[in-house]
């Protein structure tokens, strides 16, 4: 139900629940310190199908500067949602943008049409994690 670019809805999601091949996801496709933060999770491959969100479709243009950054933009609306229903069923959730696309794309034979951003891993967090501080919102908005 999120929200995207002239509902285009380009956000795909490639679910790893196979242990084997979460195992040899982890080891070949991660960096160790997220093989470690991620063990014993699901893994989830967050892409989308580039040069549609944000373009006009009949001429294969952007309809913007930005261009795929709209892609980005919505897929983030999703991964969005995607967290807080995961939260919401008491799971926990780490974005890993750390990642090997190249090998990801190979392993899981994911089309050269779709942009891999990131890896989610849901599951159960070993320990909570600490909150940051956050900025203020003097220091994030300027008010005209």
């Amino acid at each position: 139900q999120a929200p995207s670019w002239k509902n285009t809805q380009t956000a795909r999601y490639h679910c790893i629940i196979n242990k084997e091949l979460l195992e040899k996801f982890r080891a070949e496709c991660l960096p160790e310190f997220n093989q470690k933060n991620s063990k014993g999770a699901t893994l989830v491959v967050a892409t989308f199908v580039k040069d549609h969100s944000g373009f006009n479709t009949e001429v294969g243009k952007p309809s913007n500067e930005c261009g795929n950054g709209w892609g980005y933009y919505d897929l983030g609306l999703h991964n969005e949602l995607f967290l807080l229903k995961a939260k919401e069923l008491g799971l926990d959730t780490l974005i890993m943008g750390i990642r090997d696309a190249d090998k990801i794309r190979k392993m899981l034979n994911i089309p050269e049409e779709e942009i891999i951003v990131s890896v989610i891993a849901v599951g159960y967090a070993a320990k909570e994690p600490g909150k940051p501080t956050k900025k203020t919102v003097e220091e994030l908005a300027k008010f005209y």
